[in-house]
């Protein structure tokens, strides 16, 4: 761990100038509390760093915790092993593909029985609050088991012992960005109106007390409790199909789902601080939690260490090193392939941007956070899923 000022702590070992200037501009806020920690995977984001544990005192800055609400992992550790799979992993994979939309814009066509008494929780949970998400996205019904695009996916992984595992990350999707955008916009809006001179328009907030700020942590709780719903529907989906796949019932030995993308209420240093893990995850002590890497590296099951300098965090995943654009500039669809061999996938030159190149190392991340979580298990995978 490094510290890079009073105020700003990291764990990265690969972390680039502009990165650090974007987290040491947000540790400056006055409501940090006791300072902004950077993960291993810590890299440039929009709003504030991704990979980045916010904690503020009586406040929050709504584009700290992204647009992507309780965007997460789950993961599921069958009774299969690999022996037990079919040797035709194409067919799992093009099932998978029919059972759940992929890519931005594509949603359900109809609503599962599966999904029905979710969305009969959402619209209980939405009333309670006292908001209508319609009026956010008007189709957010048929958005619940839809997975969407950039570096969310769906895998069939081997662990150290060769036990199958199931490993899906997805967001909040349409719905959970449009109320994210919305209270975005009021927070800079707020600050407008109170002639408040921010360092930068993405770290507008809203203080604890407000009408503002009361709605916002109502709609975001609901958009993180929508994601979580959002893969274990998905989930269920997937285990379907593998069942089909393989001829016989999936046996779950174990079910983790965790967000890293979020904000909670805790306790640290002293004080009850509202906590923004953007690109991160919780790790208490013997949390369970997960890690992944790229398309076509190894992911982690992990256990917290409860770290307290973390806020009792740790990485969400790699990293990025190159951005969408700069990855399409500097990889090829060969090199794509070469990275993948061995693992089934929808070939096509969409994907050259999610090149397990254009991340950090997952190993020197894992490194980087020895003192954060233990590891587990070690996942690589042998069918990858992804939307354009």
């Amino acid at each position: 761990m490094e510290k890079i000022s009073e105020r700003l702590v990291s764990w990265a070992s690969l972390l680039d100038e502009k990165t650090v200037d974007q987290a040491k501009l947000s540790s400056t806020m006055p409501f940090i509390y006791p300072h902004l920690a950077l993960m291993p995977d810590a890299h440039l984001g929009l709003g504030a760093t991704v990979g980045s544990v916010i904690p503020t005192l009586q406040a929050i800055i709504p584009a700290a915790v992204g647009v992507d609400i309780g965007c997460g992992m789950i993961a599921v550790k069958t009774g299969f092993a690999a022996s037990d799979l079919p040797a035709d992993r194409r067919e799992v994979r093009e099932q998978i593909e029919r059972a759940i939309p992929l890519s931005a814009g594509k949603y359900n066509r109809k609503i599962v029985a599966t999904a029905v008494p979710r969305i009969a929780e959402l619209e209980e949970l939405a009333e309670a609050k006292g908001f209508d998400p319609a009026t956010y996205a008007g189709n957010w019904r048929e958005q619940l088991g839809t997975l969407g695009s950039g570096n969310h996916f769906i895998e069939v992984s081997l662990d150290e012992t060769d036990a199958v595992w199931l490993f899906l990350h997805s967001g909040s999707r349409g719905v959970g960005n449009k109320i994210a955008q919305h209270h975005i916009k009021v927070a800079q809006r707020l600050a407008k109106k109170w002639w408040i001179d921010l360092p930068h328009p993405d770290l507008a907030y809203l203080v604890e007390g407000t009408p503002e700020f009361t709605r916002y942590i109502d709609e975001l709780r609901w958009a993180q409790h929508f994601a979580l719903l959002n893969r274990e529907e998905m989930m269920d989906r997937v285990i379907r199909q593998v069942s089909e796949w393989v001829g016989t019932s999936v046996v779950e030995l174990e079910r983790i789902n965790c967000h890293h993308n979020f904000t909670e209420s805790e306790m640290h240093y002293g004080k009850r601080v509202w906590v923004s893990r953007k690109g991160a995850i919780q790790a208490d002590a013997g949390r369970p939690g997960l890690i992944p890497g790229s398309m076509g590296t190894a992911s982690y099951v992990v256990e917290g260490l409860g770290n307290p300098v973390s806020l009792n965090s740790s990485p969400h995943g790699a990293g990025r090193t190159f951005s969408r654009s700069a990855a399409r500039r500097e990889f090829t669809h060969e090199q794509l392939r070469e990275a993948m061999v061995g693992i089934e996938f929808r070939d096509t030159d969409a994907f050259i941007d999610e090149i397990p190149q254009a991340y950090k190392p997952i190993d020197q991340v894992m490194a980087d956070a020895s003192s954060l979580v233990t590891i587990k298990h070690t996942l690589h995978q042998i069918v990858n899923v992804k939307g354009d």
